[in-house]
């Protein structure tokens, strides 16, 4: 799938996977919108080619409006979606203060879960209407899962919840957008060194670190992006999750 001259959407767009995979696309000649809240983008970095739109995933007409702005340019044709937007708080199911919040089980789902898929749907129905290329292709979908989706460790019922429905949703969208010329692939990043990890000591990091087999140390956001264009670049990857994660395998705790 050619990158340059074509759109692409990025949620999350304003910092970590996000920030790194947008301004990847960027420098391969992308016209990218990073959607973001717009808390999010007052603090984010100014890149060329990348375009910032205050969004949230869970409202879909904001998600409307910001995939008809991503896909307005006739000669840069939407092709490209990479879902990074999330959180990860964590509660346990039973704690000292009683019953799991059920509001934030709902929000963690409804951000992670349906507002990937809501970026999905709206932005494949924009990506079908284009003309496809020699190989009747049209668009590639790049959703971000966890390792957490097969360890989930204590205090993540709800993160691995919603990571674990993302891995769930990639073979049948696969199927589903086949007869459109879209892709969908998803990514299962390991420990990742992102803002969620920046007000952690350095000894509690270093201690992360230790667990991965190889290489002994945390993931760049950097090898995210590549990992995205690499999905983006090679047509025969569709329906796939791959983990992205030093061969770690997560512990009880």
């Amino acid at each position: 799938m050619q990158i340059a001259q074509t759109s692409a959407i990025v949620t999350g767009g304003a910092s970590g996977l996000g920030a790194a995979t947008a301004a990847a696309l960027a420098a391969q000649g992308a016209h990218v919108h990073a959607f973001d809240l717009a808390s999010a983008i007052e603090q984010a970095p100014q890149v060329d080619g990348v375009t910032y739109v205050a969004t949230d995933v869970t409202d879909e007409e904001q998600v409307r409006s910001a995939v008809a702005q991503a896909s307005a340019d006739p000669a840069a044709p939407l092709r490209i979606v990479v879902n990074c937007a999330g959180i990860g708080p964590s509660a346990r199911i039973l704690g000292k203060k009683g019953v799991h919040d059920l509001a934030l089980y709902r929000k963690v789902v409804e951000i992670n879960l349906v507002g990937s898929f809501t970026v999905l749907a709206i932005a494949s129905e924009a990506i079908a209407q284009t003309e496809a290329d020699e190989h009747g292709q049209r668009g590639v979908i790049v959703n971000t899962a966890s390792i957490a989706a097969y360890d989930g460790q204590v205090g993540q019922a709800a993160y691995s919840s919603s990571k674990g429905g993302i891995v769930g949703l990639t073979l049948p969208a696969a199927r589903d957008l086949a007869q459109y010329g879209i892709r969908v692939c998803t990514i299962a990043p390991g420990i990742v060194e992102t803002p969620m990890l920046a007000t952690v000591s350095d000894e509690f990091r270093a201690g992360l670190a230790a667990g991965v087999p190889f290489p002994q140390r945390l993931a760049l956001p950097t090898e995210y992006a590549k990992l995205a264009l690499a999905i983006v670049d090679n047509d025969y990857l569709n329906g796939e999750t791959i983990r992205m994660d030093g061969a770690l395998r997560m512990a009880p705790r």
